[in-house]
């Protein structure tokens, strides 16, 4: 089993015992944990040091920088700010307070630790003021932790005699109005803190959701098993596998410092992730942001070529539709006698050729090809195999565009990989429907049908992505060209959360027999959502019949195994919306055409009403 990149585990040790950092330190570095998270206001210092204020007028409040070096300090200490004061108190003085302890805190903790980590724990979602104070400013990366589980609600559940609503004060809803007063600061990140009530899976899914930092383990919910080892229950195994495969986050550990077994929970730790983990074939692409190719309009590179041509399973499916194909229509008393005229349209470097060829070869037909290609960089490709490898085969290449192609003859099967993350996006209906006056009567078109769908999400990590090009352009240039929250982008949304299932929105069949044809499309989808939470844009996705029941698909229930050519689409909202749980989400789409073009434009009406996205394609045109 491979192994997994380093798994970082950190001992956060209470407050009410003083610990010698030197020590600490020293026994980070032997044993199996990383860093250390230390309070940086300790109450022995209060008790000392606060009736005593120096000449100068301020009080020594914590420890000095010279006990560690400054290397220390970056790589091995987590500054945890106090969590008794009250930024959001309604008393004057209290509030006063809260904010300058908790700025001067800030201060030194910069001081101490640069850019480094900085833990903050969350009480209520009474924290427009704890906010402001906290992030106005913010260098470093400020981890909010957040419990699980509320305790109010764990109590409730235990005691009967406890009067308290459940869902009143959901603690997502914590985070969700700190980050929300924060202007969905990057800086900001969660510190799960997984708590000895699990949550519903549901509610754990829309974590997946949030940029989960690091995941926070008080040593109380940990069991000792009969060989007397600390251990977490199957659930909270689970959990903790399918956080660290999400966001491969780092692991806090809540102990007492004079708990004999800190370096055994961080040995339990990696050992449960080492021993349940699996590569993911799409790392690396993890929330990557991509804009999404047009190949009619750009030629395609050596490189991008080559990215799809390793997928796994995409070009055997199409092997084993042609196959089929040719097997239907030529019965085994003709095989010596009938050759099939098979059309590749858009044969990039040759991958659908050699499909054909397989499929002929497995199938025992006879058959002619003709590839067209409009890249003439390709066609330099393309030109070689058919000299070099394929010589003795029945090939002919043309080079032009598929809808200006006149053939000699029509095609009995007509071979295209025109499918985008959207289905329709790389324009397959234009592109086909142009190309379909080569195929006979009663030919066939791999693929035949396509169909788009659409979900609302939450994704922020994406949106954040989005968001920062926004605010990176200049300002003299940002009313001409700051369309970029308006754009369609392409991605391995892994950091997500799904409100609702998708639906299908616009679906195509080749060849199209409609006496008029109009690929315009435009439908409204209403969805549901079971939790609050934020809405982001909508995913989209798509899936293909390629012949008879042989279909590929990204749609997540139906999804290919192995199929590694499509990420999903990601149709972003220039503002993130706040939806609660039980509203209707109301999006209208459209699919537009004209004579030079094709875009997508949409719009919410409920729960909120938004302005129309990329009217006319002013911020993502696909070219024709």
């Amino acid at each position: 089993m491979s192994e997994p990149p380093q798994i970082k585990v950190s001992i956060s040790l209470h407050q009410d015992t003083l610990y010698e950092l030197e020590t600490a330190i020293e026994h980070a570095a032997k044993s199996n944990y990383n860093s250390i998270t230390i309070p940086l206001a300790h109450r022995r210092f209060e008790r000392e040091f606060v009736q005593e204020p120096l000449k100068t007028g301020h009080n020594r409040f914590t420890r000095s920088d010279l006990l560690l070096s400054s290397t220390q300090w970056l790589n091995r200490v987590i500054c945890r700010l106090s969590c008794g004061v009250d930024c959001d108190s309604e008393d004057d003085n209290v509030r006063k307070q809260g904010e300058s302890t908790l700025r001067q805190e800030l201060s030194y903790a910069e001081h101490l630790v640069q850019n480094g980590y900085i833990l903050l724990r969350l009480k209520s979602g009474n924290c427009a003021n704890l906010a402001r104070v906290t992030t106005v400013g913010l260098k470093g990366v400020l981890l909010v932790e957040v419990p699980m589980v509320n305790p109010k609600v764990a109590q409730a559940n235990w005691r009967s005699d406890a009067d308290y609503e459940c869902g009143a004060d959901d603690t997502w809803n914590w985070w969700n109005n700190f980050r929300s007063y924060a202007d969905f600061d990057t800086h900001v990140k969660v510190a799960l803190e997984f708590t000895a009530d699990i949550p519903e899976k549901r509610e754990i899914y829309r974590w997946l959701g949030e940029p989960v930092d690091a995941v926070v383990l008080s040593s109380n919910i940990f069991l000792t098993n009969a060989n007397n080892y600390a251990v977490l229950s199957k659930a909270h195994q689970e959990l903790l596998v399918l956080f660290y495969r999400t966001f491969g986050c780092h692991f806090i550990v809540k102990a007492n410092p004079d708990d004999k077994r800190l370096v055994h929970y961080a040995d339990y730790i990696k050992y449960i992730l080492r021993s349940n983990y699996k590569k993911d074939p799409m790392q690396g692409y993890d929330d990557l942001l991509e804009i999404p190719l047009q190949p009619l309009y750009d030629n395609l590179d050596s490189f991008t070529y080559e990215v799809f041509e390793k997928d796994p399973v995409k070009y055997i499916l199409y092997q084993n539709a042609i196959e089929e194909a040719l097997r239907d229509r030529v019965p085994s008393s003709e095989i010596q006698t009938r050759t099939s005229i098979i059309m590749v349209v858009g044969g990039g470097r040759g991958p659908l050729v050699r499909a054909a060829l397989n499929a002929a070869s497995k199938s025992k037909r006879m058959v002619k090809i003709y590839v067209v290609e409009k890249n003439p960089n390709a066609i330099v490709t393309l030109s070689a195999l058919i000299n070099e490898l394929w010589k003795d085969k029945n090939i002919e290449l043309i080079s032009t565009d598929m809808r200006e192609f006149e053939p000699p003859e029509k095609a009995d099967i007509l071979v295209s990989e025109l499918l985008g993350s959207f289905g329709d996006n790389e324009l397959s209906p234009e592109c086909l429907d142009g190309a379909q006056k080569h195929l006979k009567p009663d030919g066939v078109s791999i693929p035949c049908k396509s169909t788009s769908y659409l979900n609302p999400c939450m994704a922020p990590k994406i949106y954040s992505q989005i968001r920062s090009m926004e605010k990176s352009l200049h300002a003299k240039d940002r009313i001409v060209t700051s369309r970029y929250m308006e754009g369609t982008y392409v991605a391995y949304l892994k950091n997500a959360y799904h409100i609702d299932n998708p639906q299908a929105v616009f679906e195509f069949v080749h060849p199209n027999l409609d006496p008029i044809i109009d690929n315009s499309r435009y439908k409204t989808l209403r969805f549901k959502a079971q939790l609050d939470c934020v809405m982001h844009g909508f995913c989209g996705y798509f899936d293909s019949v390629l012949y008879k029941d042989i279909t590929i698909s990204i749609h997540p229930f139906t999804h290919t195994k192995g199929l590694a050519s499509w990420f999903s689409m990601f149709f972003p909202l220039t503002e993130p919306v706040q939806v609660r749980a039980g509203e209707e989400i109301v999006v209208n789409f459209w699919r537009c055409v004209a004579s030079h073009k094709v875009w997508y434009e949409w719009n919410i009406t409920a729960p909120r009403q938004s302005h129309i996205h990329n009217v006319q394609g002013r911020a993502q045109p696909i070219w024709k």
